[in-house]
């Protein structure tokens, strides 16, 4: 009875936000990808909503009942009946009269299997696209032949485009960067590579353990001009990405590079990624529990391993949804994290495969650590975690480490503003290891 329900109220949104666009005739920016889809699209809006009228949920509205939503109106859930009728009202209430609807919706288009980016795009079509990065072995790949298909359902964002239209590609990534032949659209390429359009250089995380200051720096180069940004409380590469495709997005918008930089400042990305939250103990936390890529992963790795610490924990759980890659994907992060970090503690039945390669890596065993539960690793965390320490938490969104990045805050009575999935329903959904 329930999916009867759901597909009904499914239905009903996909054709009251296509009956929206058509009415109000936004501009469309949509955003693809294996990492930092959410990042680029809070990015996006930090920049274009500063000089006009723009739309972007905070959360991950990307599937067939959130990018209608955020079409729609500017919600902050898609769980619950409740939510849905309420859309529908307010979808109904302004086909009939004439809302102030946003100039720019910012949309993110996500990909769980063969086929979900054309039912996507059959609610909303972008004019302009910008795909993230796919990475060697994507999240979700177990549902594709491999990368390459993963790629070729993501690629069909830019394959869409009007001729008019412009195409953001990493051109970092090999499986983005062959996207150009796919679309008609006028290609912007970014990245750090000099090959790029908009090219990031001078990158740094900026890190004081004593005075907590955290965040990074690095330069925006288009054209022959260059402006530097700063960003604070985020660490990693995935937020300067995400403000070059932004910046992209900007220029296609008229606007000029020192605006963009202004405007990015104002940007601290969304929750759960790469995060600096203090910790118990005057420690620091870096909050990345979001979800968990190979990609995504191993670039949360190298963040620790750049920042000075007096000691650097990796506390790392389950890679999900990976299937045949499933063993190697996490000994390469294994072999990764035996490089990077003082002391390992992994959680979930997968992520064993990462301490027993960081072991065969030449990380003493003494400095490893694996539990079965969330619970088990924050107990003992809480008992261990010393001033000066910085503390890595990252896996899949099942796994729900964010509750021991809960049980680490220095102020977890903040945990409702800095955490995800804080809500009423999330809150009482059990992880798989409780």
């Amino acid at each position: 009875m329930k999916e009867k329900i759901l597909k009904i109220i499914s239905w009903k949104l996909r054709l009251l936000a296509r009956l929206t666009i058509a009415k109000y005739k936004p501009a469309i920016v949509g955003v693809t990808g294996n990492v930092g889809k959410t990042s680029a699209k809070l990015a996006i809006a930090a920049v274009l909503g500063s000089d006009r009228k723009t739309r972007a949920s905070a959360k991950n509205f990307n599937n067939e009942l959130g990018l209608p939503l955020n079409i729609i109106g500017d919600f902050d859930s898609t769980e619950g009946i409740g939510v849905w009728f309420r859309a529908v009202w307010i979808g109904v209430k302004n086909l009939i009269l004439t809302a102030d609807y946003p100039e720019v919706l910012v949309l993110e288009y996500g990909v769980d299997r063969p086929g979900d980016m054309n039912y996507l795009l059959s609610i909303a079509k972008p004019q302009i696209g910008a795909v993230t990065a796919v990475g060697r072995i994507p999240v979700h790949v177990e549902f594709f032949s491999g990368p390459e298909g993963v790629a070729k359902e993501k690629s069909k964002l830019v394959s869409f485009l009007p001729a008019t239209g412009f195409a953001i590609l990493n051109a970092d990534d090999p499986l983005v960067s062959k996207m150009t032949e796919q679309t008609r659209a006028h290609v912007i390429t970014f990245g750090f590579s000099p090959k790029a359009d908009l090219r990031l250089t001078n990158f740094k995380n900026r890190f004081n353990n004593e005075t907590g200051e955290a965040g990074i720096a690095f330069k925006l180069n288009y054209g022959g001009a260059s402006v530097p940004v700063r960003i604070d409380g985020v660490f990693g590469k995935t937020a300067a990405y995400a403000s070059a495709v932004a910046a992209a997005a900007g220029l296609v918008f008229g606007m000029n590079l020192v605006k963009i930089s202004e405007s990015l400042g104002h940007y601290a990305g969304p929750a759960g990624r790469l995060r600096a939250i203090p910790g118990i103990h005057d420690s620091m936390l870096i909050d990345d529990t979001y979800n968990a890529s190979p990609h995504a992963t191993a670039e949360a790795a190298l963040t620790l391993k750049g920042l000075p610490a007096k000691r650097r924990i990796a506390v790392l759980g389950d890679m999900l949804e990976l299937g045949k890659y499933t063993m190697e994907a996490h000994q390469e992060i294994g072999r990764l994290a035996a490089k990077s970090a003082d002391l390992l503690v992994t959680v979930g039945t997968r992520a064993k495969f990462i301490a027993e390669a960081a072991g065969k890596a030449k990380m003493p065993k003494k400095d490893i650590v694996s539990y079965e539960s969330v619970a088990e690793a924050a107990a003992y965390l809480s008992s261990m975690v010393k001033k000066g320490d910085l503390v890595l938490l990252k896996g899949s969104q099942g796994v729900r480490m964010e509750k021991v990045v809960k049980a680490l805050m220095a102020e977890p009575l903040k945990a409702k503003e800095l955490l995800v999935r804080q809500s009423p329903v999330w809150l009482a959904k059990p992880g798989l290891y409780e």
